[in-house]
């Protein structure tokens, strides 16, 4: 009998040890996304990509019509010529293709070091919010298969990193 006390025991104390250390979670990508320092990045980010690719798209109908209008002299130029000028028109083509590349690249470099930034001031906040909350272990939602949404700090998290930083140093 006391044997059997002592093993309920045991699984009440080892049971409730379980529950206090469960994993908490956090929406990362939300976090990025609607904090308000994640916000101005993608604005900002948004914004560049939207206006490289107008000047690019701007750049290719001219091209589009430098092509249409060497088309039209074919008949007119001498063949060396019309090669010349179809070589200058593909170096033109392909240093737009370069451009777009380029811009696209920086861009994602851009937002990748704009995602560092955040998790780097995001990390310190993380900890001593563990600390004052006795939590042993936080992680990203998008690991989890199902939680409760007890477990869930994405709004506290950005509620204390927006009360941290306003914008993000990534360029």
């Amino acid at each position: 009998m006391k044997i059997f006390k002592l093993l309920i025991l045991i699984s009440i104390i080892f049971t409730n040890n379980l529950k206090a250390d469960s994993p908490y979670f956090i929406d990362f990508k939300y976090v990025l996304n609607e904090s308000t320092a994640g916000k101005k990045a993608q604005v900002d980010l948004k914004s560049q990509l939207e206006k490289g690719i107008a000047s690019l798209n701007k750049d290719e109908k001219k091209l589009q019509e430098e092509e249409k209008k060497l088309i039209q002299q074919k008949k007119i130029i001498n063949s060396d010529e019309y090669k010349k000028k179809v070589d200058v028109l593909r170096s033109k083509v392909s240093k737009l293709q370069r451009d777009r590349q380029s811009l696209l690249n920086n861009i994602a470099k851009q937002r990748a070091k704009a995602r560092s930034e955040l998790l780097k001031n995001l990390n310190p906040i993380l900890e001593k919010y563990m600390k004052e909350k006795n939590i042993k272990m936080i992680i990203d939602k998008k690991n989890l298969i199902i939680a409760t949404k007890e477990l869930d700090l994405t709004t506290d998290v950005i509620n204390l990193l927006n009360g941290k930083i306003k914008s993000l140093n990534y360029k």
